[in-house]
């Protein structure tokens, strides 16, 4: 679930991930790593791209090593009980994916696919996890981001629990357009059929339909087929009680 830390500002977020993404690309590496370490790194490294639909890596594959999004957009979800898949979160440029259940020594816990064109940086596993062990700045922006998304989790069961499905609506649309993005026209970076907006807040797809026709109504968003673009940003944070 696509969710933000409550207590935790805009800015803080975006220092963790300017210091991971500043940690971990090559010519931050080339600077810390002896030449002998950083060369097998950057014989190691591999350069991905995906088409939009494709997937990345599956639920249940074993990890081979960690991506680093360059370039595009990605989603991780995994399938219910039922075969219906659930949106975990979405991914951007300076994301990695991949790395948890490489740490944890277990199968991927969701499946990875691409929503838009991606180029992606793939690193083996045995080199990520040298990296941590003689990188201490890298390893101290992972703690940070592992930090960062346990509290990402945590806030799931509240968002779940004890907001309205309208609120539920509000807080997702500003957490996206926070996350990803807008393009030169305003629009959120990325198209959502309606029932993944449904599948993002914990509700039916009708009532979904139903309350992006009534933000669109109150001039809260416009609407451009699958693109939404936010009108009155105040009013939807204070609608969905959201901690910017």
């Amino acid at each position: 679930m696509l969710t933000n830390v409550i207590g935790m500002s805009l800015e803080q977020q975006l220092v963790i991930e300017e210091n991971f993404s500043k940690a971990f690309n090559t010519e931050s590496l080339r600077e810390s790593l002896k030449p002998e370490d950083f060369e097998v790194y950057n014989n190691a490294l591999k350069i991905l791209e995906f088409s939009k639909g494709d997937v990345v890596f599956e639920d249940g594959d074993s990890p081979k090593g960690v991506y680093f999004i360059e370039k595009g957009t990605a989603k991780l979800s995994k399938s219910g009980v039922y075969g219906k898949d659930q949106i975990l979160r979405f991914c951007k440029e300076n994301d990695l994916i991949g790395y948890r259940s490489l740490l944890c020594g277990e199968n991927f816990q969701a499946k990875a696919e691409a929503m838009t064109p991606m180029k992606v940086h793939f690193l083996p596993s045995d080199v990520f996890l040298k990296l941590l062990e003689i990188d201490p700045k890298l390893s101290y922006a992972m703690l940070q981001k592992i930090a960062y998304e346990l509290g990402e989790s945590a806030n799931t069961v509240t968002f779940l629990a004890q907001k309205t499905v309208r609120e539920r609506l509000a807080e997702i649309l500003i957490l996206l357009e926070q996350k990803l993005g807008t393009d030169p026209e305003g629009f959120i970076k990325i198209s959502l059929t309606r029932e993944e907006i449904a599948n993002l807040i914990g509700t039916a797809t009708e009532s979904a339909i139903r309350l992006i026709s009534e933000f669109k109504q109150d001039d809260l968003i416009a609407v451009e087929g699958r693109n939404i673009k936010i009108l009155n940003r105040e009013k939807l944070i204070k609608l969905g009680h959201v901690v910017i």
